[in-house]
């Protein structure tokens, strides 16, 4: 009890300080942006921050120093396009910002679950309840009716802003997807995407802003170490704000994630209407608040769908069976991926028996899960034996049943 209050208390003061820190880095970058409009020199500045910053914190938070490993195929395969996904959505959030207000980016921003929902469907082929679909018409809505009464609406801006949340969406799935599946720790995950993306960044830097700020193309309204502040004081609330959601991220399911960042968006363009005194109307302000209200709709929804059972909890094994089989194509979950595998007889024999002998035929092993190691099962699944290969941080074994040798890396 007294854990689960202390974990309570800890998420909600990660909360209070993303929400800080996020709307803190957002007016500042738009002051810079003001004065020294060069979005990919301040984007540049922030991978160096992060990049910088996490090396003393790697070495003092427990648990991040050691490199885990993984093997190249898995690296090559998400870490590296991890990487580029950083790279494209901080880059295109930054030319929203410089080309929009604040408070609009973030409305636009909002439309997130809209992606989310569809990027589901292409990449998990999932389906989604009525009360999902419904949800997404209100932050359409909102994006819609904010967009076309916003006094100083740019075309550039709207489209970074919507091509920044479709890769921040790409990047949680399969962020989370990494935390789950390896025993990495979430703040060395944020080092290295920071790292690749500083290094792929550097190129495309020197080509498009550099000569720039050496020839003074672009002339500062400000001088150069105001400007030289600004940043110093944007990248380090960058870093923070990707630590506590990165940290948030390890913390909660991506449910929890979407509630609080909802919050936080609210936090941002309050903030941002205040300080920066962006001119807004009322039929700005409408859409706005639609869009989020429509957000939060979104995500009771997805919590509704979620507490549907899974298993049928019927005691006659034939329909059991039936309703199961129903789900099964509606519902990604562990179990179901396991239960998929038994044929129609062996669901009867273990559907009349405690659901735990369907997970573990063989209750004498004890398997063992962690945030270390993960159990991998065998796709094919002879004799109804589930075939179990342990993946910790110093091994890893083929998923598909091959044996063969696979070459490491330390990250």
């Amino acid at each position: 009890m007294a854990k689960t209050a202390y974990l309570g208390l800890k998420i909600v003061i990660l909360c209070l300080l993303w929400y800080i820190t996020s709307a803190a880095n957002n007016v500042i970058g738009k002051l810079v942006l003001q004065s020294f409009a060069y979005p990919t020199t301040i984007t540049l500045f922030q991978f160096l921050s992060i990049t910088i910053y996490s090396i003393p914190a790697l070495r003092c938070i427990p648990g991040a120093k050691r490199k885990p490993i993984i093997t190249w195929t898995y690296y090559f395969k998400l870490i590296i396009p991890l990487s580029f996904g950083k790279f494209f959505a901080s880059l295109t959030s930054h030319i929203s910002l410089w080309a929009v207000p604040v408070s609009y980016a973030h409305t636009v921003k909002a439309s997130m679950p809209l992606f989310v929902v569809v990027l589901s469907r292409v990449i998990l082929g999932e389906k989604q309840t009525t009360k999902v679909y419904i949800s997404l018409i209100p932050i359409i809505l909102g994006v819609f009716i904010a967009s076309i009464t916003e006094l100083e609406f740019n075309i550039i801006g709207l489209v970074a802003a919507l091509f920044s949340i479709f890769i921040f969406s790409l990047q949680n799935i399969y962020s989370k997807k990494v935390l789950k599946e390896t025993p990495i720790h979430h703040l060395r995950l944020l080092y290295i995407l920071a790292k690749h993306a500083l290094i792929m960044f550097i190129p495309f830097w020197v080509y498009q802003d550099l000569p720039s700020i050496i020839y003074g193309e672009k002339n500062s309204t400000i001088d150069g170490w105001a400007i030289g502040s600004l940043l110093f004081m944007d990248g380090l609330c960058n870093f923070l704000q990707n630590v506590i959601a990165f940290t948030m991220l390890s913390l909660v399911t991506p449910l929890t994630y979407s509630v609080c960042n909802a919050s936080k968006r609210i936090a941002v363009i309050s903030c941002s209407i205040l300080l920066l005194k962006n001119p807004v109307t009322m039929t700005n302000i409408f859409g706005m608040s639609l869009a989020i209200f429509g957000v939060f709709y979104y995500n009771k929804a997805k919590l509704d769908a979620r507490n549907e059972p899974i298993l049928p909890t019927t005691s006659n094994p034939k329909e059991a069976i039936n309703n199961f089989q129903t789900t099964i194509k509606k519902k990604s979950s562990d179990t179901n991926l396991l239960l998929r595998y038994i044929d129609t007889n062996e669901q009867e024999r273990y559907f009349t028996k405690p659901i735990v002998t369907a997970i573990n035929p063989h209750p004498h092993h004890h398997y063992n899960q962690s945030s270390q190691s993960s159990n991998y099962y065998n796709g094919n699944l002879s004799n109804n034996h589930y075939h179990h290969r342990n993946v910790s941080h110093n091994h890893v074994d083929n998923v598909d049943g091959d044996h063969r040798r696979i070459d490491m890396m330390h990250i």
